[in-house]
């Protein structure tokens, strides 16, 4: 156990050699929570909606093919480009974020990313430029998995590590909470521009709309983040010359388990995320006379319910612990797999919202409202952002790949009780990898 300098309030200890009390400070731990979640909008509105483009546009005009079906695959393997180098940007934000703080390094993502995304929205298309188009739009993907890739650790490690004792869950939700409240004004962008334009405008123009105003985003989130101070871990570490010169050959070198625990754990958002949001679309709009606008409707009910549910499960983590979170989300997870397929299928708007509030508001909420908090005290303060960044940024890499895999079984199998199986199944892992990681992260912070 120790204690707040600043209270003198008895803190339970942190997992790791050289545990640190947290903020007591609920002032400073608001305003850092806020910072993180604001910036994690930011950051995660410009990487979904290339998601939404790829299901929806993205095939036609930048990989043209005579079968549907091929230029879809194309689309979803740009899709999963930005994932391929999500790792790249965790190694290096991980690497300056350990040895220089965790605030200079989430400006330099908010404004890759803003950059990134409106550039892709000014892109000149295949029939403008021919292989130019896809080959420029593939690179910029790859800017904005690097910026993603460095936010994540970022932002977790700044709520979590200057939030009060017991509200940590609660406060961390915020960068979860970010990511639904990006992805639902991504998706709510793409609404609004195709009830405002015809199929023929939409194509032309009127996708291009969400993207150049993500510059307008980034410049928000850079105001937001400028009146915050270093996390509180960091610095008091830093005061004591606690720091390595390779944080991320010291993650890999004394905790390969734990790295590998995390990719584990993070396969029940990565599949309940991609499969409900990104998949789903491609999944209505090519195989099945479902409009595509019944599931944007329904998805968004869910990305809605998130934020108040995210902030609930956080509150009841802090209260009860975390340990049964990743049992009862996962489990639910895997259970709702088929009949969010059967709900697709219906055609129908109250059963497709039934199936995502199943699959996400419990199933993924669940599990991650105790991701930040969990992975955080998994690793040494010295280490953490390149142990814990790292190891979440290479799930992403892997669950970028999702759709695609879900796609090409459905292509041969013909039937989506192949993409339900892959569903489920890796919400089973991510079950198994929590109660395999428990024993690295068992103190509980109440």
């Amino acid at each position: 156990m120790s204690t707040s300098p600043a209270s003198g309030t008895v803190i339970p200890d942190g997992v790791g050699s050289n545990p640190r009390p947290v903020a007591s400070d609920a002032k400073s731990g608001r305003r850092a929570a806020l910072a993180s979640t604001v910036g994690a909008i930011v950051d995660w509105y410009d990487f979904f909606l290339y998601g939404t483009a790829a299901a929806v546009v993205f095939g036609p005009l930048f990989f043209p093919s005579g079968n549907e079906v091929v230029g879809l695959l194309a689309s979803m393997g740009s899709f999963a480009v930005g994932f391929v180098f999500r790792p790249l940007g965790g190694a290096i934000f991980g690497h300056f974020g350990d040895k220089y703080g965790r605030r200079t390094m989430l400006f330099i993502t908010v404004i890759m990313m803003g950059i990134a995304s409106t550039a892709i929205g000014l892109l000149p298309t295949y029939a403008a430029i021919g292989i130019g188009a896809p080959i420029l739009l593939v690179a910029l993907r790859a800017i904005q998995g690097i910026a993603v890739g460095g936010e994540w650790g970022g932002a977790a490690l700044m709520a979590v590590e200057s939030a009060p004792a017991n509200k940590r869950n609660f406060f961390a939700t915020g960068v979860q909470i970010g990511s639904f409240v990006g992805l639902l004004l991504g998706t709510a962008a793409f609404s609004l521009m195709t009830a405002l334009t015809t199929e023929e405008q939409f194509l032309d123009w009127g996708w291009r709309i969400p993207f150049v105003i993500s510059i307008l985003f980034a410049l928000v989130g850079l105001w937001i983040r400028a009146g915050v101070p270093e996390s509180t871990e960091f610095t008091e570490a830093k005061s004591d010359h606690e720091e390595t010169r390779a944080p991320l050959a010291e993650a890999i070198r004394t905790s390969p388990k734990k790295i590998l625990a995390v990719i584990g754990m993070r396969m029940v958002d990565q599949s309940t995320f991609y499969m409900g949001f990104t998949f789903s679309l491609a999944y209505v709009e090519n195989f099945t006379d479902t409009p595509t606008s019944t599931v944007l409707t329904a998805s968004m009910v869910a990305m809605i319910l998130a934020i108040p549910f995210l902030g609930l499960w956080g509150s009841l983590a802090d209260r009860f612990g975390r340990k049964w979170f990743y049992v009862v989300g996962p489990l639910l997870a895997a259970l709702s797999a088929a009949p969010f397929f059967m709900a697709l299928n219906s055609g129908e708007l109250l059963p497709m919202i039934l199936g995502f509030m199943a699959l996400i508001n419990l199933g993924h909420n669940i599990s991650t409202c105790v991701q930040q908090s969990w992975f955080t005290d998994m690793f040494d303060v010295r280490i953490r952002y390149s142990g814990a960044g790292f190891a979440y940024a290479l799930a992403g890499a892997v669950g970028g790949f999702i759709p695609l895999i879900a796609t090409a079984l459905l292509a041969s199998t013909g039937s989506w009780m192949a993409a339900a199986a892959l569903l489920a199944a890796l919400c089973l892992v991510a079950l198994v990898s929590g109660l395999w990681s428990y024993k690295w992260a068992s103190q509980e912070h109440r």
